[in-house]
């Protein structure tokens, strides 16, 4: 960091810029790039880490400092640290159109990769490639929509509305989990019947002194199937989870 003449200039180089507007004028932090999100996810506890000063600024990119009177005016208080905290919780990562596109490039691929790995073709259980995936989404012109959901989090919803799109295309589906209920004799046959919906095919059925299935399920529906066995079953009733992903045993994937 070096400090030119006027005094409230300071140039600094190699920074992320997040921005904040409040009482109709423009404040700005400098932080490293690899720590903003950081410490918007709680991963990074130390503001020091984040900040590469904890000076506000007006413009980073020209080194113009605030002025204390707007700081007092616009936040209540001229703490240039807690500044710093609110404009780096509240305020908006600048990035430039490159680094822009390459971030949109890299959630395209980490998608595909979700899908890839949530999905097979339903015809012969293979799962597709990376590759496939990635090609199959740019065939139906699908583009990413960054938002201000956590990254996981987007990526997850994103990954659900290819799936989605897909099935218009191609022949793919969600991969099935394998469960086993063991189920109390007494509810056990009612309790079936209700289940019978949410279950795609039953492998086994075993009816002794309690009730034992084994089946495939789609995955969205793991979470109903778990809350109906335990109320009604009162906490008697046990879920175990077999396999994630109902997959051909081998190495081959569809290209």
């Amino acid at each position: 960091m070096s400090i030119f003449t006027p005094t409230n200039q300071i140039r600094l180089t190699n920074v992320a810029v997040v921005r904040t507007r409040r009482a109709g004028k423009r404040f700005e932090i400098a932080c490293y790039r690899n720590k903003v999100m950081g410490w918007r996810s709680g991963a990074e506890k130390d503001i020091d880490e984040v900040l590469q000063t904890n000076t506000v600024f007006v413009n980073v990119s020209k080194g113009q400092v605030a002025k204390k009177e707007d700081l007092l005016k616009a936040f209540g208080t001229d703490d240039q640290t807690e500044i710093c905290k609110t404009i780096l919780t509240k305020g908006e990562l600048q990035v430039s159109d490159k680094e822009r596109h390459t971030q949109l490039e890299q959630m395209f691929r980490d998608i595909a990769t979700i899908v890839a790995e949530k999905c097979v073709n339903p015809e012969t259980k293979r799962p597709y490639t990376v590759i496939l995936i990635e090609r199959a989404m740019k065939d139906i012109h699908y583009s990413v929509k960054p938002n201000k959901s956590t990254k996981q989090q987007l990526m997850s919803l994103q990954a659900l509305e290819v799936i989605r799109q897909l099935k218009e295309t191609m022949q793919i589906e969600r991969a099935h989990m394998r469960l086993r209920f063991i189920l109390p004799a007494k509810e056990g046959k009612k309790l079936k019947e209700k289940l019978k919906p949410l279950i795609k095919v039953i492998e086994s059925e075993d009816f002794d002194e309690q009730l034992e299935i084994v089946c495939l399920i789609d995955p969205g529906c793991f979470r109903e199937i778990d809350e109906l066995i335990r109320c009604e079953t009162k906490g008697k009733g046990s879920l175990e989870v077999l396999s994630l992903k109902d997959v051909e045993e081998g190495d081959e994937k569809f290209e």
